[in-house]
């Protein structure tokens, strides 16, 4: 959420910068600025009410001390007048204060300065490019033809189970599923992560503090006997680890890691691109959380893309890196690096990281705050990043990787599978 000191300060700067996001702010800026105003005023006449109220309680005492009680009595009925007025101002305060925090959460994060305009996904700017795209032979197969020839996922009884969107992983590929989690944990812990096993539920105040509520409410799974959600990334109770917490500044950046499922209703997703793995409704992935100073949440943010990158090479998949135009960042995001592998059956990219600055946005509905060494306390950045989620991880290692020995497996993983080939 962002904060009403930033919205204050210059909100045509506020207006035109959410323009790159193609959020219209030309009515609810102003709207939020005047209802602000609002808050103020009535919180002046509150105080000013119930000042003015104790004044006369002190009075009142005194009077009757010294024998006036009919002066006494008629000013316990003007503190009465005040006691309704100050009842009716309470009121209008927090009908205020609501209606400012429904058009607050409406808003979504600034984009960064180095965000460029675009109008869709085509326009993301690719950054950076590496690793030799494999030639394969012309029966080479999809992933979800390989799983069903090595029999390692089975698409059809994951749907008898729960219905499209649920595979069922087993043998090699139940292995290689737990080889990458490992993989992937091993390599976050020894860069310093700490490890977090997280819920996979959350209740409505962690939706809402990472910016999924009331935002994504439609794409996410609701329990509502309980008033919870299946998570969609372990981002949402990783982070939330940190609400209404107040830090020490020599406590930044703080490093978390978890391997979570993850569960998204994907509504309104069809075609080619929802085929296999290629877009799931439960799902395995990796994640990695910073809290961030705010001074150097961009220098975190690169550390985290060049980490990933690092994964990526080790996996010997071809990747590049893509910085989100405005009109496909997040809501949430200020700024965000897409990592894609290249799928040669598929002939396509695949997006396989999404890594994040929220900068205070999140920090700002969750309280999340560090006192620094002169003792003010202020807003710390969060960050995070898919490192990394596994079904096209797989889809791209299945595809690239065939041959007529199997399914080869990257050196880097072998320790953790145990086999070199899916056979």
């Amino acid at each position: 959420m962002l904060q009403l000191s930033v919205i204050r300060e210059n909100p045509e700067a506020v207006i035109q910068r959410l323009s790159i996001k193609h959020f219209d702010g030309r009515e609810i800026i102003p709207n939020i600025i005047a209802l602000d105003d609002k808050r103020k005023e009535t919180q002046k006449h509150l105080d000013e009410s119930l000042a003015q109220a104790n004044s006369m309680a002190k009075e009142i005492g005194l009077l009757f001390q010294s024998g006036k009680a009919e002066q006494a009595n008629n000013l316990k009925a003007k503190t009465m007048e005040l006691k309704n007025l100050s009842k009716e101002l309470g009121t209008s305060l927090e009908s205020t204060k609501e209606e400012l925090e429904d058009l607050l959460v409406k808003v979504p994060n600034l984009p960064h300065s180095s965000v460029p305009a675009g109008n869709s996904a085509e326009d993301n700017v690719k950054m950076m490019q590496e690793g030799k795209i494999p030639q394969l032979s012309k029966d080479a197969l999809a992933h979800w033809d390989l799983a069903v020839k090595y029999d390692i996922i089975d698409f059809a009884l994951g749907t008898k189970i729960s219905g499209a969107g649920f595979p069922l992983y087993k043998g090699q590929g139940a292995r290689l599923q737990r080889a990458l989690i490992n993989f992937f944990l091993d390599k976050a812990t020894g860069a310093g992560y700490l490890e977090i096993q997280p819920p996979l539920m959350v209740n409505p105040a962690s939706g809402f503090g990472t910016g999924q509520l009331p935002d994504k409410d439609g794409q996410m799974y609701y329990v509502p006997l309980d008033d919870l959600y299946l998570i969609p990334t372990a981002e949402v109770p990783v982070t939330n680890i940190y609400r209404d917490v107040i830090l020490k500044e020599s406590d930044l950046p703080l490093k978390n890691v978890a391997y979570s499922g993850c569960f998204r209703r994907e509504a309104g997703s069809y075609g080619k691109d929802v085929r296999g793995l290629n877009r799931l409704h439960q799902f395995d992935k990796v994640e990695i959380v910073r809290i961030a100073h705010p001074e150097k949440s961009y220098e975190d943010l690169e550390e985290m893309r060049d980490y990933v990158s690092g994964l990526l090479r080790l996996l010997e998949l071809p990747f590049r890196v893509l910085k989100l135009c405005g009109a496909d960042l997040s809501f949430t995001s200020a700024l965000t690096y897409d990592m894609e592998v290249f799928s040669v059956a598929q002939q396509r990219w695949l997006e396989v990281s999404s890594i994040s600055n929220f900068e205070a946005f999140q920090a700002n509905r969750l309280k999340l705050r560090f006192r620094n060494e002169a003792g003010k306390i202020q807003l710390a950045h969060t960050l995070n990043g898919s490192a990394l989620a596994l079904p096209r991880i797989v889809a791209a290692m299945l595809e690239n990787n065939q041959s007529e020995k199997g399914i080869r497996i990257p050196a880097a993983l072998v320790p953790y599978t145990g086999f070199e080939y899916i056979t």
